[in-house]
């Protein structure tokens, strides 16, 4: 016989009848039930973490920056992550978040305290601490929706800190420094320009003082022009006498000739004091910061102010040369005579516009005078409003924040990261391993219980053969899985405890437990097989993998789709590893006595159900005699 035949024959045994083909439909179809349906239930679990609890506290009282504007930021953090639908936010108190999460309400709760946004504009007064957003978590809960929570706090951090932005924060404090800087040159430049009105104070005081003089010399030479006008008035009528000799009009012509050259000197003395003032006027105005299309007005004013001064001291001077001359050609006493009857009106005519033209300058001098004094008066004003700005300017640089290097960066490192997350952690695994640990545990016992019913029979045939009561067979039956599940369990917690060293927060409450959960599940797979024979194995194996995917051993069982819900209500593995995590992590035990009692109605339910098909299986059918599927 080859081996492709005792092949053919043996599928052709395993084929023989309507049962048994179906036994091997379903055989081939476990591989697809397992990957199909926990792949299905763990396509996307994030994508779910929207019907996931989660409670959002904002204590947050808001905060008003420095320039009036009012910042909500925990509000406006609180409404992002309502909008964003990650979770199932619950808007609560601190005492309900509290309690939700340690009663399993919530799987964990968000708190924005009371100074977050205080926090956050700190650093506008380079005070900085950062906003702190509190996360607490309860790995009783899911552990691995703790470490979702911690994710997404996170996110929630680097969010605002982007807003924020360090490169903003650096550019906030160099614009300060920028600030202080060129308010410092201004102050300086402010300081400069007081000292500068000073001198120019100074000068103009000079200017003041020095055209006082000028007025007066210019009032002199005024009225000595005027007795010099008076005494040569009748010098025409004189000049008409005949000499009464030559030495006399020789005396006479060099008296004359004196006379004229003194006044010419002192004419000339006048101009030269006119150009010198023209020459100062110049340099005062341009110091005192004049223009010089001002100065050069002022300037075009004086020269039209002395024009008749300097044309009558040309013609004063002109006289006077001829009187020299004259003098000197005395001994020509008849021509002499004759050109000085000539010249002489001349002359008085022209100290005569020399003594108006002194009355001009003399009134010009004093309205420089009157000038020089307002300026001064200006002058003394523009100093007192210069030290003024350089006051202010002294007093807003230091109001302007100077910090000093580390305060600068630990500013910008604030501002840059301005939010921290505090943990609270009501119960924590410790570790990846013990945070899976309930479910392993769980899943181990049901997998125990499971293959102790490939030895086991489920119903004793000599207690129904002699017609015991059908709870005493249902019992007897059930006990031999209880007492070798319970050495399964006492073998499995030491290894775990002492070996893999996952220490629970209660471990004689885990074992007894632990207990609890195998009996129970030992009395489901008991039904099963008492039930439905060789088919309440494979059912079995089905329960295995749909209490897989539905306990919530890994993800939040929230994050399953919604269809698969009933499943984790119905099947006793999500109550046996909610129980677990508190018992092992330290949570609440309100919720393991819940779990205890719903997992003792599967007990009773499942014995129940055994003491039914104990009491079916008093009558022998054909069926049972010679069953159509055997495993």
């Amino acid at each position: 016989m080859t081996a492709l035949r005792m092949a053919f024959n043996e599928l052709r045994r395993i084929t023989s009848g309507t049962l048994p083909k179906l036994a091997v439909l379903a055989l081939t179809l476990v591989p697809l039930l397992y990957a199909a349906l926990y792949l299905y239930a763990n396509k996307d679990p994030y994508a779910h973490l929207n019907q996931v609890p989660a409670a959002l506290v904002v204590e947050d009282k808001g905060a008003t920056a420095s320039d009036g504007t009012r910042l909500d930021a925990g509000h406006e953090v609180a409404e992002e992550l309502v909008r964003g639908d990650r979770f199932d936010w619950r808007r609560v108190d601190a005492a309900q978040a509290e309690r939700g999460v340690r009663d399993g309400t919530y799987t964990f709760a968000l708190t924005l305290p009371e100074d977050f946004s205080q926090a956050l504009l700190s650093s506008g007064d380079f005070t900085p601490r950062q906003g702190v957003i509190v996360l607490t978590t309860n790995d009783a809960n899911n552990y691995l929706g703790s470490t979702i929570a911690n994710q997404m706090v996170t996110e929630v951090r680097r969010s605002v800190s982007v807003e924020v932005g360090a490169e903003a924060a650096d550019k906030l404090l160099l614009g300060f420094a920028t600030i202080r800087q060129k308010t410092a040159e201004a102050a300086d430049g402010a300081t400069k320009l007081a000292a500068g009105q000073r001198d120019a104070h100074t000068g103009a005081q000079q200017l003041a003082d020095g055209t006082v003089p000028l007025a007066d010399g210019a009032a002199q030479v005024s009225a000595g022009l005027t007795r010099l006008r008076d005494s040569t008035a009748d010098l025409p009528v004189k000049s008409q006498q005949p000499a009464s000799g030559a030495k006399q009009v020789a005396d006479g012509n060099e008296t004359v000739a004196r006379t004229a050259e003194d006044y010419a000197a002192k004419a000339r003395d006048l101009v030269g004091r006119l150009d010198a003032v023209n020459g100062d006027v110049a340099v005062r105005l341009r110091a005192l910061g004049f223009t010089e299309e001002q100065v050069q007005r002022v300037l075009a004013t004086l020269g039209e102010a002395r024009k008749p001064v300097d044309d009558a001291n040309a013609e004063v001077q002109g006289t006077a040369g001829q009187l020299r001359t004259l003098a000197d050609g005395a001994k020509q006493v008849s021509d002499g005579a004759d050109r000085l009857a000539a010249s002489t009106p001349a002359l008085t005519d022209a100290i005569t516009r020399l003594n108006d033209g002194a009355a001009q300058v003399s009134s010009g001098a004093a309205q420089v005078r009157d000038g020089a004094g307002r300026l001064r008066d200006g002058e003394a004003q523009l100093v007192d409003g210069s030290n003024q700005l350089r006051d202010g300017l002294a007093a807003g640089v230091s109001q302007i924040p100077d910090p000093d290097d580390p305060t600068r960066e630990s500013t910008a490192r604030t501002i840059g990261d301005p939010v921290t997350v505090r943990g609270v952690s009501q119960t924590s695994a410790g570790s990846y391993g013990a945070g899976l640990a309930p479910f392993f545990l769980g899943l181990a016992t049901w997998i125990g219980a499971f293959v102790l019913f490939l030895l086991l029979r489920p119903l004793s045939r000599r207690g129904l053969a002699a017609g015991q009561p059908s709870w005493r067979v249902a019992v007897g039956g059930w006990l031999p899985g209880v007492l070798l599940g319970a050495a399964q369990v006492v073998v499995m917690y030491a290894a775990v405890t002492l070996v893999v060293d996952i220490r629970p927060a209660h471990p004689l409450g885990t074992l007894a437990f632990l207990l609890l959960v195998s009996a129970t599940f030992v009395a489901v797979l008991h039904a099963l097989n008492a039930l439905f024979g060789a088919v309440g194995k494979f059912i079995g194996l089905v329960l295995l993998i749909l209490q897989l995917v539905s306990a919530g051993g890994t993800f939040p069982w929230q994050t399953i789709p919604v269809p698969l819900y009933p499943l984790h209500y119905g099947l006793p593995m999500g109550y046996a590893v909610d129980g677990l995590r508190h018992l092992m992590y330290g949570g609440s035990l309100g919720g393991v006595g819940r779990d205890a009692l719903i997992l003792v109605g599967y007990l009773a339910a499942s014995l129940a159900l055994t003491t039914l098909a104990a009491y079916k299986q008093r009558v022998w059918t054909p069926s049972r005699l010679k069953p159509e599927l055997v495993l």
